[in-house]
């Protein structure tokens, strides 16, 4: 994936679609249940229950995830009724059954898995549902709204030109290919401005949802979020600030060093305060610094990692070749301009399903099944010509039972290449708990999910590329090294704070902090703390800019993404030491270890079906998330980096 990026399959804004663990003592939520019944349930009464509410999720998943798959790849006002009214439904079955759940909640003798099943009932849903019929029916709306707001949004010169319209991956290509500072502030503002259109409803929308979830027993939606993690809501967020004072000091070393770098390129331009202007940073939200790393770079030409002209190389193969077979079928009569397009699409598909076989081979050279047929039948793998689509990368899961997908607009680059792998993480993941009862088909928390293909992404070392004929000799000296982690720390040290930052700003827009009429002010408030990014030109509150990313108009949680970027490096020290490695962390590769691999499934098999705490003490010996192997991981660029700022001031204004 992109770090985007991406809810669990169809989960969001799906009433039974992915859950997440509870935290039954929460000081951040009402009590969940209702006073004690005149009579009360017995343990049987609450098995029955729960089995009943399992075999309503199977019932019902298949529309509900259908309906948003149509949604997102055929975005027409069709499509949005549908998932509108899908989600309507899915929605109001939840509420009910949440409520009906409050006669078994923590009755006498109710068994730990039963209990659990009822704990996650109340998680089953980012999107609670006010009980009004019509508020639920306003809510889900607004949400089918936003999602097709975000997913069609184009920036147009001239709206009566449709040819001067640009769409996200179209400003995003601008920012990412040039270090011109004004084009890529025109490219940055143009998709920010897209965003303004979707303020009004975010500020209903966020009542809606803190009305559904103070009928459903929380304080508001921002604490039903935090309610998910096996732990108290409060010490949950205390556990956040933990994980990020662990790593803040290499990304203030990181955010020193490219500051440093872009103010020798743009000189004057560059504001005086230690924050780095949002537009200049290669990434339309300052998430990932990967586009820089040619002006970052720490050893000019030192590697023999050229991916992406490894990757564009086989790109014009696979269209070669598909141009001839066209032509060979054409027996010698000239092909038309219709005919040769349809041949370089046939060539791009080829080359996109190429992609998810050399992932698939991964995962299955260390163990895991061979994926379903169905797979790359069912899957969308490139942009369609005819329609708007939501190109950010997903995976799926439509019935519960191996009809797996992906979604997305791949192109013959490293990036899209590194995204099948983590794509698949969740493929597996999905597969590996089809088994369970549904309440626990998902992850030990909603950041395993996340964390899963990150981690085998970082098995992706010179040595396997090389393998695979995407890398040259494998051998690398030290400066090639530091080249290398350079390369990862732009695009996994940099999202950190961003990782933090989008949740922190809705769990205050959520509980009443952060007023609509701060929504923008605030926002770049916590970009300023976190990242040191900070806009060029003064940004109002006419302005959305946190519409601009992908997971707020989507309503998808956030903080997955940044636990997941701790947990992934976890789990590959766990995975080496499991394969026997001796080396450093940086140089590992599970690829082909059946031990490994073994550990890795037995862990994906749990689901959720226990506190993600015992499911991480399986796998890593340890029961708290810790991102000491993040330092481990990058100690050789850590070093390098505090030798390249030695005597600098690497504060900014406004950090916190």
């Amino acid at each position: 994936m992109k770090l985007l990026p991406v809810p669990l399959a169809a989960a969001v804004a799906l009433a039974l679609a992915a859950c997440q663990a509870p935290a039954p003592h929460s000081t951040d939520a009402k009590a969940a249940s209702a006073p004690p019944a005149a009579t009360a349930a017995t343990p049987a009464e609450a098995d029955r229950f729960v089995a009943a509410v399992n075999q309503e999720i199977r019932d019902n998943y298949v529309e509900s995830t259908a309906a948003q798959w149509i949604s997102e790849t055929y975005i027409n006002a069709d499509s949005e009724a549908v998932v509108s009214k899908a989600n309507e439904r899915g929605l109001a079955r939840l509420s009910a059954a949440v409520e009906k759940s409050r006669r078994y909640d923590h009755a006498p003798g109710v068994s730990p898995a039963t209990q659990r099943g009822i704990d996650l009932l109340k998680q089953q849903t980012a999107l609670p549902a006010p009980k009004d019929p019509k508020k639920l029916a306003e809510l889900t709306e607004i949400a089918s709204r936003l999602n097709a707001a975000y997913g069609a949004g184009k920036s147009c010169r001239d709206a009566g030109k449709p040819e001067t319209c640009r769409n996200l991956n179209q400003l995003s290509d601008v920012l990412a290919k040039n270090r011109d500072w004004d084009a890529d502030l025109e490219a940055w503002t143009a998709w920010h401005d897209v965003a303004r259109g979707m303020r009004k409803d975010y500020v209903r929308f966020a009542e809606l949802a803190n009305e559904g979830a103070r009928d459903m027993g929380f304080a508001n939606a921002g604490a039903m979020w935090r309610a998910g993690y096996d732990m108290d809501a409060n010490e949950f967020r205390a556990e956040t600030d933990r994980l990020w004072d662990q790593v803040k000091p290499l990304y203030t070393q990181l955010q020193c060093y490219a500051r440093g770098k872009l103010a020798a390129k743009y000189g004057a331009k560059m504001p005086k305060d230690g924050t780095i202007p949002a537009h200049i940073t290669g990434n339309m939200w300052a998430q990932d610094w990967s586009a820089l790393y040619p002006l970052l770079q720490p050893y000019a030409g030192v590697s023999n990692l050229d991916v992406d002209a490894a990757l564009e190389a086989q790109g014009k193969q696979a269209q070669a070749a598909a141009l001839a077979q066209a032509r060979k079928e054409a027996k010698g009569k000239p092909l038309d301009a219709a005919a040769i397009v349809a041949a370089q699409r046939a060539g791009d598909l080829e080359l996109a399903k190429s992609f998810a076989r050399r992932a698939e081979d991964f995962y299955t050279s260390i163990g895991f099944p061979a994926l379903p047929a169905g797979f790359y039948a069912n899957s969308q793998f490139l942009r369609p010509r005819d329609r708007d689509v939501v190109c950010h990368a997903s995976a799926w899961d439509l019935n519960l039972q191996g009809d797996v997908r992906i979604k997305m607009c791949i192109a013959a680059n490293e990036d899209d290449f590194r995204t099948i792998y983590h794509e698949m993480g969740h493929v597996y993941y999905y597969l590996a708990y089809n088994p369970l009862p549904p309440l626990f088909q998902t992850g030990a928390h909603d950041g395993f999910h996340e964390a899963i293909g990150d981690t085998i992404q970082l098995n992706l070392t010179p040595a396997y590329l090389h393998t695979i004929g995407l890398a040259g000799s494998a051998r690398q000296d030290q400066r090639a090294v530091i080249n290398a982690q350079m390369k990862l720390a732009l695009e996994k040290i940099a999202f950190l704070p961003f990782g933090k930052l989008i949740d922190e700003w809705r769990w205050g827009v959520f509980d009443g902090s952060i007023a609509p009429e701060h929504y923008n002010a605030a926002w770049w408030a916590l970009k300023r703390k976190y990242q040191g990014v900070a806009p060029v030109a003064a940004r109002g509150e006419e302005d959305f800019d946190p519409g601009a990313k992908y997971h707020v108009p989507n309503n998808t949680p956030y903080m997955r993404y940044f636990l997941a970027h701790i947990l992934q490096f976890q789990f590959q020290r766990s995975l080496c030491e499991a394969a026997g490695f001796t080396g450093p962390l940086h140089e590992c590769s599970i690829y082909g270890n059946k031990a490994a691999g073994a550990k890795y499934w037995a862990m994906l098999q749990k689901g959720s079906s226990q506190p993600w705490q015992d499911t991480l003490r399986e796998l890593t010996g340890k029961g708290e998330m810790d991102a000491s192997a993040i330092l481990d991981y990058f100690a050789p660029l850590y070093a390098w980096l505090q030798q390249q700022n030695a005597g600098r001031d690497c504060s900014w204004e406004g950090e916190g």
